[in-house]
């Protein structure tokens, strides 16, 4: 981690104790949706997601959805679309150790050695391995804020910035954010950074301005192999809930207890 919380190269309404006018959030996600079925351009490097979906501004409804995202390690090829996509929709900086997700490498050896790399998140390409002859397989595995159901990010925020959406998203509120950092400390996933130019934290968003127009996040969009389903996690009949059905999946450092929604099918047990 760099000292801003950037990689090496490679719930429902604001409560008391976490600060913040909900009603005024409320009021402000409105905003957005309307400009967002209005067809205006929506990057959230620019603007800022409060906590809920306002229910009056027609069409969206935060309570009907809950969110997640699948990923088949299988399937993905490390061609780094998707982190290319994520950048250009979300307007993250375009400077290397900044990503909203990001492709890592993983290479294990006979010996039970594993090397992990994710070079500019994996836009650079990945080099030829070396000593090929001694290993024993390799793997790309997609990497990204988890929305976790008990984020400590959320947990540790002391202004209320960090929430949770009622429909399972983890967003910053970039009005409410001081850009202490402790949501990048707590971060057990390495998904936050502190943004070079607004000095608030950044972090994917399953690209929120999308979800309330009825589309998929961009990554899910662009990616060939299919590596990537979003939908509901639980209750209809989304690609997501089809991929839980028939996969025996996995997630990130389970023993945390954080309830990630990023679920993975065929993960190593080496990847950490």
């Amino acid at each position: 981690m760099t000292p801003d919380g950037a990689r090496p190269s490679g719930s429902g309404e604001v409560t008391p104790a976490q600060g913040g006018s909900p009603v005024d959030r409320r009021a402000f996600l409105g905003h957005v949706i309307e400009a967002a079925c209005a067809g205006s351009p929506l990057l959230l490097g620019v603007v800022k997601l409060p906590a809920l979906v306002a229910q009056e501004s027609g069409g969206y409804d935060a309570t009907e959805h809950f969110y997640g995202m699948g990923v088949d390690v299988t399937k993905c090829i490390g061609c780094a679309r998707c982190v290319a996509a994520c950048k250009i929709e979300n307007d993250v900086p375009e400077e290397p150790y900044f990503f909203n997700t990001w492709i890592e490498r993983y290479v294990l050896r006979p010996d039970g050695r594993v090397e992990v790399d994710s070079p500019n998140g994996g836009l650079d390409g990945f080099p030829p391995i070396e000593d090929e002859g001694n290993v024993l397989r390799t793997f790309f595995v997609p990497k990204l804020c988890n929305h976790c159901e008990n984020p400590p990010c959320v947990q540790v925020c002391p202004v209320g910035a960090t929430f949770i959406t009622e429909d399972g998203v983890v967003l910053v509120d970039e009005e409410y954010c001081i850009g202490c950092r402790y949501c990048i400390q707590a971060c057990p996933y390495g998904a936050r950074y502190m943004h070079p130019d607004k000095r608030v934290a950044g972090k994917c968003t399953f690209c929120y301005h999308r979800l309330v127009k009825g589309k998929v996040p961009a990554c899910v969009e662009v990616c060939p192999t299919g590596a990537r389903v979003f939908g509901e996690v639980e209750g209809r009949a989304t690609p997501l809930a089809q991929f839980m059905r028939f996969n025996d999946l996995q997630v990130l450092k389970p023993n945390l207890n954080t309830r990630p929604k990023v679920y993975y099918a065929n993960l190593d047990v080496e990847v950490r």
